[in-house]
């Protein structure tokens, strides 16, 4: 090997060893596991303290509870929530009230005073800023993600969320999708909304996860009934399971954590 050819070995052999360095120093794509799984649960309900989070932690798993301020069951159960973050568990935030566009097709349940379409942006806002306040009171934490209540992501033609960029890691949405780190948009993260599916369909999302190396969410609202929208509670056992046998290529984090590692992915390299 010549002496100009040993220089561009050695320099490309650095830059593979750079790359690498710093791959491994964000702890990979996926926290060096294949794939990541997120388990959210809407709505502040009953069945989330009764059967979602004792179900979770009988495997040491860990997810992420959209709350709504105003639900009763926050207020009832207040202890039960500030022990269930204590334990690991993300407590999101779903608005103060559940606000949702009246306006569209298929939302006869939409009250008069919770209809989006008739708020204005900084009501809207100043509501969700005021649920976080909530929150920090319960769980004394500060950084959380955000879930659009019924995936409504605009009042008008005006993307709401874009005012409170700093007030969260990320939002959740509701378009379904599996998505590398690269395609994950943090404004509006792809979930797969459950409602009825058997635990194969559940375990089969996880395999395909696995074998694209994509971030899987998974949006629950009952577990073993509490819910229109209801999922199984043999099947969700069958589910975290399955998440846990396969612990070693699998990353099952909350949602905050997940998307704190891919904006740590996206920060230049230190030099």
């Amino acid at each position: 090997m010549n002496y100009p050819r040993r220089l561009l070995a050695l320099a490309a052999a650095y830059s593979l060893l750079f790359v690498a360095g710093a791959h491994a120093q964000a702890g990979g794509p996926w926290n060096n596991k294949q794939c990541a799984v997120v388990l959210t649960y809407d709505d502040a309900i009953d069945v989330d303290l009764d059967n979602a989070v004792p179900a979770l932690d009988s495997l040491q798993l860990r997810g992420t509870f959209y709350l709504i301020g105003s639900s009763p069951v926050v207020a009832r159960r207040l202890p039960e929530w500030r022990q269930a973050a204590k334990r690991g568990h993300e407590l999101g935030n779903h608005a103060l009230f559940h606000p949702c566009d009246g306006s569209l097709p298929g939302r006869s349940f939409v009250t008069p005073d919770n209809d989006l379409s008739k708020y204005t942006v900084s009501r809207a806002v100043s509501e969700i800023r005021t649920n976080n306040t909530l929150l920090t009171a319960i769980d004394g934490k500060t950084k959380r993600t955000f879930a659009y209540p019924c995936g409504d992501l605009k009042i008008g033609n005006v993307a709401f969320y874009d005012q409170l960029q700093n007030d969260f890691v990320a939002a959740r949405g509701v378009s379904a999708g599996l998505q590398t780190p690269a395609q994950v948009n943090l404004a509006n993260i792809n979930s797969y909304m459950i409602n009825g599916q058997s635990a194969e369909y559940l375990i089969d999302l996880v395999k395909k996860a696995q074998q694209s190396r994509t971030l899987l969410v998974f949006l629950f609202h009952g577990v073993g009934g509490g819910h229109g929208l209801n999922v199984d509670l043999q099947a969700h056992r069958q589910l975290l399971r399955y998440l846990k046998a396969h612990e070693k290529d699998i990353w099952v984090a909350p949602m905050v954590e997940v998307a704190e590692n891919i904006r740590g992915l996206r920060q230049p390299a230190v030099k």
